[in-house]
């Protein structure tokens, strides 16, 4: 017997997704606005989101739920590694750490962990599908914005291991349909999708202020320079 999970995760979660792309830094990136500086924090604390999911997931490799929504294949932290090392450099590990939204996330997903572990496949089907779905469109406006002209730093939204996303997509959300759960539990794992969202909002608006203050600088500097420019002209016809 079917859950429709599935179609309860997207139904359910379709107000909370939309009001997730309308956050002025989802917005600005969607649109080709993309600062490093706040990229790569934002790199970073999803690499520690994808390490904690990830690592919780694997706990519960024996999960009569859980086990049946962990495709390994699907793992981001080597790609968020190599993504962090050109951002950072060699050192990366000692310069990243968690913003106050990211740290509640990763606090709410060893939780659930401990506490309903049913829950995190509402983690797994935020994130991953999320991915999978637009991460093409994502890694060719973070290549055009940011200038990453010889394919580094966009390992994130490549998924190797899976040639036909959308073949996967729909295994994944039939596995989704076929988990053996009830309507409360179904209930509970929508809201949790929420709460995820939530979460996700929460990061990039901290994200926000800092992109809003380095297109300010940029914009000073940018009208800056055309007064100098414009000085100089004018010192010279004089």
């Amino acid at each position: 017997m079917s859950s429709n999970l599935a179609t309860k995760l997207r139904v359910g979660t379709k107000k909370s997704h939309t009001m997730a792309e309308n956050v002025g830094f989802v917005k600005c990136f969607l649109k080709g606005v993309v600062e490093k500086n706040s990229y790569r924090k934002l790199v970073a604390n999803f690499y520690f989101i994808y390490s904690a999911m990830e690592e919780e997931m694997e706990k519960h490799s024996n999960h009569p739920i859980v086990s049946k929504i962990n495709f390994p294949h699907l793992n981001r932290q080597h790609t968020l590694e190599q993504d962090l090392s050109y951002y950072y450099g060699a050192n990366w590990r000692e310069q990243i750490k968690l913003s106050k939204a990211g740290e509640e996330y990763v606090q709410r997903i060893r939780e659930i962990s401990e506490k309903e572990p049913e829950l995190l496949v509402a983690h797994s089907y935020t994130r991953y599908l999320g991915d999978l779905s637009g991460g093409q469109i994502l890694k060719g406006i973070a290549q055009t914005a940011m200038n990453l002209s010889d394919g580094s730093g966009v390992a994130f939204y490549e998924f190797a291991d899976i040639p036909d996303e959308k073949a996967f997509k729909a295994n994944y959300r039939q596995t989704l349909d076929e988990l053996p759960i009830d309507d409360a539990m179904c209930d509970r794992i929508v809201d949790e999708a929420n709460s995820a969202f939530g979460m996700n909002m929460k990061m990039f608006q901290e994200l926000e202020g800092n992109l809003i203050k380095a297109i300010g600088i940029m914009l000073y500097n940018s009208i800056t320079r055309r007064r100098t420019s414009g000085s100089t002209e004018l010192a010279t016809a004089d």
